[in-house]
């Protein structure tokens, strides 16, 4: 009953400050602009009267499978940024204003409190990454061919984990600071430390959670699920539960202690 209380007042407060309409929107742009772009860049260079006369400009032909390729690598920047945008203020915020003491005055348990902002803001990341990857299967089918939808499924599906962990990831460090900005800070700078150690390792420790995008890669070339795949979706999941579980024991005892 409590949860449910929480959930419903987070789910009003979100709609209130157009994060359900906002969030759909920038992941829709961000999976369409690519494969748009590239289509009717011939017709945009024409317009734009770079392209010398009698000169033909052709671009080469994309495959389906490219195409939502391409739109992962910019979710994998600019919707991952988003997402922690999003989630920057939804604990660190509420700490520095004092929202939070007022609200635990109240019999609340610090386990409802956390679990009930991921997942609202989970289902938010997940819902616009759906419908921003359904927003590029239909241009994708109809400029560059047909794109099975058991391949958006899955894309979907797994990619989905990424958005859930980076989500956790941030909520995490909400649960430690009391200041939004340090919250993207440390949240961005894990990733890229991620990145790095990736790049470094990740030929060796394939199911490290950033090889993720790779394996999606090979899933949608071979339309095959690699056991790689698998096996890194396992890891991302059990850094989910961990850094929740973590996120709930952190707050229950800064919030004792004060």
């Amino acid at each position: 009953m409590q949860w449910m209380t929480l959930f419903n007042k987070e789910m009003v407060e979100n709609w209130r400050n157009k994060k359900w309409i906002w969030v759909p929107i920038v992941m829709i742009i961000l999976c369409t602009m690519d494969p748009l772009t590239y289509y009717y860049l011939p017709e945009i260079m024409e317009m734009a009267g770079n392209v010398p006369e009698g000169l033909l400009f052709e671009l080469p032909d994309m495959l389906p499978t490219e195409v939502i390729l391409l739109s992962l690598e910019q979710l994998s920047m600019f919707g991952v940024l988003v997402i922690i945008l999003i989630t920057m203020n939804t604990i660190a915020g509420e700490k520095k204003s004092g929202i939070t003491e007022i609200i635990l005055v109240k019999p609340i348990k610090p386990i409802n409190y956390v679990t009930t902002k991921w997942s609202v803001y989970s289902i938010i990341s997940v819902l616009s990454l759906i419908i921003g990857l359904l927003t590029n299967f239909y241009y994708t089918n109809i400029l560059y061919g047909e794109l099975s939808f058991s391949v958006f499924l899955k894309v979907a599906l797994f990619y989905s984990l990424w958005f859930i962990f980076v989500t956790t990831l941030s909520i995490f460090y909400n649960t430690i600071l009391k200041t939004p900005g340090i919250v993207v800070a440390c949240t961005v700078v894990t990733l890229f430390v991620m990145a790095g150690i990736s790049m470094g390792i990740g030929h060796r420790f394939t199911w490290f959670p950033n090889q993720l995008s790779n394996h999606i890669h090979t899933m949608v070339q071979t339309d095959t699920i690699p056991k790689e795949l698998i096996g890194t979706s396992i890891i991302i999941g059990s850094l989910i539960i961990i850094l929740l579980i973590s996120s709930i024991l952190i707050f229950n005892r800064k919030e004792s202690v004060s």
